[in-house]
């Protein structure tokens, strides 16, 4: 199941559900590519959440995921619900943030270098319980919440009975309930007009666990320094009614500026551009 990939000088880097490998230079070996060179292959087997994201942060470090390998539910290997990071040769491989239930996107800020993520909420509380979020993390150690509370202060009905979630780090933005909000970029292109620069982009999957569809979008969030001061859609029409053609999973901002999104369920990759009127 490879999914995530990172790009690190010529050698490019695949995450599996439990190992990482890397293609040395591959832009040179297209035609034949060579055998790949395991990093690391002891992350968790679970299928469930068990998707990798994986992107390079500004400290050389290779960010990866472990999604909780359930709905909701406490594992003693601190490694679940967690965002890791290592070194790109495998080495010092440490908890970077925990409390994470599934992200399957991450960017860090163009100007402060600080890691923001998107993080899916549990099912089966409602429909309109929990929110999705999108999260800050300026520095490693901080818990947010998962599986005792989730968005601002919502107790789970089995691991947050007697929990403090004011303990816990709440999100910037609480997204739609069971959007599954996957990829997420900041905008450093220069083809948007000036006011998308530096502001968030996120591909919202769709949901399933709920009796009328949302998400099946790609929103935006604004921000104003650390805090977000809105959220909204930035380009729909993949569900009409409670029909959806398209799955919107991640975005990437192309070197002229213009915005991908990759959709799972057309098999498509879609180019959003912008010109002077």
């Amino acid at each position: 199941m490879p999914n995530g990939v990172a790009v690190l000088d010529s050698d490019l880097y695949v995450a599996e559900v439990s190992r990482v490998l890397r293609f040395d230079n591959i832009g040179e070996r297209l035609a034949h590519p060579p055998e790949p060179v395991v990093i690391r292959d002891d992350f968790p087997r679970d299928k469930w959440h068990g998707w990798k994201f994986i992107a390079l942060g500004p400290d050389g470090y290779l960010y990866v995921p472990v999604g909780a390998p359930c709905n909701v539910c406490k594992r003693d290997d601190g490694r679940y619900a967690s965002i890791t990071r290592m070194r790109p040769d495998g080495t010092a491989l440490e908890v970077f943030a925990h409390g994470i239930r599934n992200t399957v996107g991450f960017d860090w800020h163009p100007e402060t270098g600080v890691l923001w993520f998107t993080d899916n909420g549990r099912d089966w509380m409602g429909d309109n319980r929990p929110p999705d979020e999108l999260n800050r993390a300026p520095h490693k150690g901080m818990h947010f919440g998962f599986p005792f509370c989730h968005g601002r202060g919502i107790r789970d009905d089995e691991y947050g009975i007697g929990a403090d979630c004011n303990a816990f780090v709440e999100p910037v933005q609480d997204l739609g309930p069971h959007v599954a909000a996957l990829g997420m970029r900041f905008y450093t292109g220069g083809m948007f007009p000036a006011g998308y620069r530096n502001q968030i982009f996120i591909a919202e999957h769709g949901s399933w666990n709920r009796s009328e569809k949302i998400g099946y979008r790609v929103t935006l969030v604004t921000l104003e320094g650390d805090s977000a001061v809105s959220y909204e859609t930035f380009a729909r029409g993949w569900l009409q009614g409670e029909d959806a053609w398209g799955r919107p999973v991640d975005v990437v901002v192309m070197p002229d500026g213009a915005l991908l999104v990759s959709d799972d369920r057309a098999g498509a990759v879609y180019r959003i551009s912008y010109a002077q009127p």
